[in-house]
């Protein structure tokens, strides 16, 4: 497969497990939290299909669209463990879903990450939310969710929290 299949692959599962989440947490209330904005298409997104909700971001720098940048208020800039562990003062609810799209090209370092942010995450979202990312987590709280079909397994991950 090209580069650009799978990169379209991935930005349609991306697109489908996130369109499923916002239909699983309709009747849970709290923010939406973005993990990583990158250039801000998924935040962007995140705004046109959940409309009604705050979105937080969270990233080490802001290197998105002008058009797709969270207001200073709703903007987290830093390391994801020093930005993390004092949020909730700041969103002031848990959230109703955390989307954790954090990977690299460094599958390792990825990986490494991925495990620092099951923990701040977990304390972040409500029980009932939804968890989505692009990495697979390990978390007796959470429940693997069923991906939407056309979605292979592995290419995107869902959960939802006990």
């Amino acid at each position: 497969m090209s580069r650009l299949d799978s990169a379209i692959r991935r930005l349609e599962a991306q697109r489908d497990c996130l369109a499923l989440a916002a239909d699983m947490i309709k009747s849970v209330t709290g923010p939406v939290l973005e993990l990583g904005l990158g250039n801000g298409r998924t935040y962007d997104h995140l705004r046109a299909i959940l409309p009604d909700r705050e979105i937080f971001v969270f990233d080490r720098q802001f290197a998105a669209h002008p058009d797709c940048l969270p207001d200073e208020a709703h903007a987290f800039l830093g390391d994801f463990s020093d930005t993390l562990p004092s949020a909730l003062d700041r969103t002031g609810d848990l959230a109703a879903l955390a989307h954790c799209d954090t990977g690299s090209g460094d599958k390792a370092a990825t990986s490494a990450q991925a495990a620092t942010l099951v923990d701040p995450v977990n304390k972040l979202v409500c029980s009932g939310g939804a968890i989505v990312s692009d990495q697979e987590f390990s978390c007796p709280d959470w429940i693997a969710v069923e991906l939407p079909q056309g979605v292979v397994s592995g290419r995107y991950f869902i959960y939802r929290k006990r």
